[in-house]
């Protein structure tokens, strides 16, 4: 079943109410007072913006009867991301004059470069993504895409008041696991805290493996010995900056029916929110809707 990109992208309570792309998460939190998130949530942070007009200076040193200067009149504006593709793509024939492809003509012109295979020109254009509500079995999936740039929050350096989990959709569909899930995020982080207290005494009272000459690495020290006990369900928020090539390889990978579900539904949002940036350059995928009622994401031009 083909789904409408708009009307799932306002049901996952998206918006674009800042100029850039948002799919928000909302906070819970248990009868204990402990937070957790139970869908992904995508913001962009930044996309590119393209300098069109500083080509002229280039444009003017060629022969005037080549007429390269009509590449700045070009009445279809482009989003920049597709823009700075394009000019990309045309530099590599110098094809600037009247006989170019039109802004008007993108699509076909981006077709044919997928088609082709020609992806290098696709890795001009940069995306910064902030991704949280996901967990660390997510983030442990997503860092093994090596063309994508990472930091991620890190449990040597933040303290509890910042601890939030994630709950698998497995467990939101059924009272017994979404229970378990509950008693099991409020123990672990009393645990956490427990063992921070007891950590944060033997560091005053002189234990040499705890002690530190700097109070970050005091509280470095406590911190790293006390995540052991955090499950895989905590929350892992992290930055990534990608090309659209390796953005557009993560969304086939990870928006796939052999997917597992809850990267899925990361990549799921990605790909709303960077279609919502720039359509020329991911408008050839389209969502189905499977049995269970999530969602996959396809294109006839994969792997460009």
């Amino acid at each position: 079943m083909i789904i409408d990109t708009e009307t799932l992208f306002q049901s996952l309570y998206g918006s674009e109410d800042t100029g850039f792309a948002t799919i928000h998460s909302p906070t819970h939190y248990s009868p204990g007072n402990v937070a957790y998130l139970f869908s992904p949530g995508v913001v962009v942070l930044s996309r590119p913006h393209m300098n069109i007009a500083g080509l002229a200076t280039f444009l003017d040193g060629f022969d005037p009867s080549l007429n390269f200067n009509s590449y700045l009149d070009d009445p279809t504006p482009l989003p920049d991301g597709a823009q700075l593709c394009k000019v990309a793509g045309q530099v590599c024939y110098m094809s600037f004059g009247p006989k170019r492809t039109l802004n008007a003509q993108a699509k076909r012109y981006f077709d044919n470069i997928k088609s082709s295979g020609h992806g290098s020109v696709l890795e001009h254009a940069n995306f910064s993504l902030l991704l949280y509500g996901i967990s660390r079995s997510v983030t442990h999936e997503l860092v093994r895409h090596r063309h994508l740039s990472f930091s991620q929050v890190s449990q040597r350096y933040v303290a509890g008041r910042v601890l939030r989990f994630v709950e698998r959709p497995e467990y939101q569909a059924d009272t017994h696991l979404h229970d378990q899930f509950i008693e099991r995020i409020e123990r672990a982080a009393n645990e956490y805290a427990t063992l921070t207290h007891r950590l944060l005494e033997m560091q005053q009272s002189g234990v040499s493996i705890l002690s530190a000459q700097e109070r970050t690495d005091l509280r470095k020290k406590v911190q790293q010995c006390a995540r052991s006990v955090l499950p895989n369900e905590t929350e892992a928020p992290i930055v990534v900056t990608a090309n659209v090539r390796a953005w557009r390889h993560f969304i086939e990978m990870r928006a796939s029916t052999h997917a597992e579900i809850e990267i899925r539904e990361l990549a799921l949002r990605v790909f709303l929110c960077l279609l919502r940036a720039d359509p020329v350059l991911f408008d050839d995928y389209t969502l189905e809707r499977l049995s269970d009622g999530t969602y996959i994401v396809k294109t006839e031009f994969e792997k460009v």
